[in-house]
């Protein structure tokens, strides 16, 4: 699972979670897959995502790569800045683990780069 996936992730859908989001991220496996990078991709999408929840997710898996902890003003001219991001987004992959709610505490298991995040009849 890309961590570009995990920014968008909610448990909101769960019976009582209020916000659900962001998803606590703990990781079993990890490997890193190079992409083409693509600056004006990074350009359009950073602005939709948020980056604390990107970071954090980053720094649980242990690849911070000197990603400042907030997002500097003008980072779209940073152009060693946006490889970082891109690396983060789509170059680290999540093959097994899981994503955990900031609510219940309710653990969705990724297998295999794929979240599961199937919920139980009493949970809807």
């Amino acid at each position: 699972m890309k961590l570009l996936t995990h920014n968008m992730l909610t448990s909101k859908c769960m019976k009582g979670v209020q916000v659900g989001y962001p998803l606590a991220l703990e990781a079993t496996e990890v490997k890193v897959v190079q992409t083409d990078y693509n600056s004006d991709f990074i350009q359009k999408l950073l602005p939709r995502l948020n980056y604390p929840t990107l970071y954090k997710a980053v720094e649980s898996l242990g690849y911070t790569g000197n990603l400042p902890t907030e997002l500097p003003e003008n980072w779209e001219l940073d152009e060693e800045l946006m490889k970082k991001l891109h690396h983060a987004l789509f170059e680290i992959d999540v093959v097994n683990g899981e994503m955990i709610c900031p609510e219940t505490g309710r653990k969705f298991p990724i297998n295999n780069g794929i979240p599961n995040m199937l919920l139980n009849e009493d949970e809807v």
